[in-house]
């Protein structure tokens, strides 16, 4: 493995440690990576010894003496220098209690260090030592899985999962992103421990869960979530989904598998985290809104407002951010029927100015989830909504560039109608400021400040308002 040790700090490392006399390797996941030709900039050094002394002698000799966090309590410690992070751990040995993933760790060997790796691909080590520099250490055939695409647990899965339940998402992670299979006995392993994920927090299994769905193809972790019945443990709602009814012959298509294809198209077309969890999440009321008539058949009248409704429940669950980003798959979520309601009519400009102002900035968002969200076997059918996609993608052009819709607001505002009539805020104030916004996003007015200042004075008038001011 010597030809793979190019960068400088890896010299760098082994005569420091051979200074100090500290044995140090290099292992888990850049290990992986290097192997796997994959870009990485993070790097962890195990030591056998003192992994701090060794971590402040690379920083001195890398010139950054001042730049060393050291974690006494855990024994280790972290350089950041030019995009890169270095971390220093020295070889433990682990051992768990029942209710808990928080280990008590001992100093250990290299070989304790890589017998409690998750999975055999990251227990591969390289040696930085003088007296055989550039040497695998493989204790587990991780090269052979490595080449054969396996993701295999070193030990026994059920003490490896059962230890640290959040191993089973990185798994499923790793088979995710790497495109990799899970072993047998590492899977009927996720099986049998899937309900010991209860012990993780909602914040750690949120972050393996993101990193699938930024994944190329997120619907393959989904799938064996479900599977394995770790979804079940802190996603039912998306569970819910799964399975399809019949009555009289008529059934709705399967809303969960349906949602991982709107996942995966979504995947193609974005790297946005959010547009892809408004891809999760835009079917996600159907199970609740779901009823059967028999001249209509199946029905989820109502799903995207309850569906936006219940974006905020599940993201305060899973510890997701309550703030703007949540609010954004919350407006993709009750909007999205929307634009694909419009290719079913004759496409007016008020309908078109509406879908603008309603979507505001999050109109080209939307509209890449509605293409996300055409799914059928039928092709011609995919076709067919696919140009009228886009013909609605044409028409918010062409009604954006001579309307200005986006994020606009009527000329005269609430505070503008007490003005003109002399009254305070109430009722009527409501009122006559909707019907103005609606009248100029039908058309029936222009956009401009006298046509709205006469239209709130002739609506006043019926309602028994006079203007307090004249039109100078």
């Amino acid at each position: 493995m010597k030809h793979h040790l190019t960068l400088p700090i890896f010299k760098i490392v082994a005569d420091s440690a051979q200074k100090l006399d500290i044995p140090v390797w290099v292992v888990g996941g850049f290990v992986r990576d290097l192997l796997l030709q994959r870009q990485s900039k993070d790097i962890d050094f195990v030591t056998v010894g003192d992994s701090i002394a060794l971590a402040q002698e690379v920083a001195k000799n890398l010139g950054l003496t001042n730049q060393v966090n050291i974690f006494k309590n855990f024994g280790t410690a972290h350089i950041h220098a030019h995009d890169w992070d270095y971390e220093f751990v020295g070889a433990r040995k682990e051992s768990y209690l029942e209710h808990s993933r928080k280990p008590e760790v001992m100093p250990g060997t290299l070989e304790d260090d890589q017998n409690r790796r998750d999975f055999t691909i990251n227990a591969l080590a390289i040696s930085l030592n003088s007296s055989n520099y550039g040497e695998l250490i493989d204790p587990f055939n991780g090269l052979d899985d490595l080449e054969h695409k396996i993701i295999r647990t070193p030990l026994n899965p059920d003490i490896t999962f059962s230890d640290d339940p959040l191993r089973m998402l990185r798994a499923v992670r790793f088979a995710t992103q790497l495109g990799f299979y899970i072993e047998e006995e590492t899977y009927k392993g996720l099986e049998r421990n899937a309900t010991r994920l209860s012990i993780i927090s909602p914040e750690r299994i949120s972050e393996e869960v993101n990193k699938m769905i930024l994944a190329d193809k997120p619907s393959v972790g989904f799938k064996i979530m479900f599977n394995t019945q770790l979804l079940h443990q802190f996603f039912p709602e998306l569970v819910a989904m799964q399975g399809v009814e019949f009555i009289n012959g008529k059934g709705h298509k399967d809303n969960f598998y349906h949602t991982l294809q709107v996942l995966d198209q979504a995947a193609e077309l974005t790297n946005d985290l959010w547009i892809r969890w408004a891809a999760i999440l835009h079917d996600i009321a159907k199970p609740a809104t779901k009823k059967f008539f028999p001249d209509e058949g199946w029905t989820f009248h109502g799903h995207e407002d309850k569906g936006s409704r219940m974006v905020r429940p599940i993201f305060r669950r899973m510890r997701l951010p309550l703030n703007e980003k949540m609010k954004f798959v919350e407006k993709l979520v009750q909007l999205h029927l929307r634009p694909i309601a419009l290719t079913k009519e004759h496409i007016t400009d008020s309908a078109i100015r509406r879908l603008i102002f309603d979507a505001g900035d999050e109109i080209d968002a939307l509209m890449l989830l509605c293409r996300s969200d055409i799914t059928s076997k039928n092709m011609e059918k995919v076709a067919k909504f696919k140009a009228n996609l886009t013909l609605v993608a044409e028409k918010i052009t062409d009604v954006e560039e001579k309307d200005r819709i986006r994020n606009w607001q009527p000329p005269i505002d609430g505070l503008g109608i007490m003005e003109i009539f002399g009254i305070s805020a109430g009722k009527e104030v409501g009122l006559i400021k909707n019907a103005l916004k609606d009248a100029i996003l039908d058309g029936e007015i222009a956009n401009n400040l006298e046509e709205a200042r006469n239209f709130v004075i002739a609506l006043g008038k019926t309602m028994g308002l006079k203007p307090a001011l004249t039109q100078e």
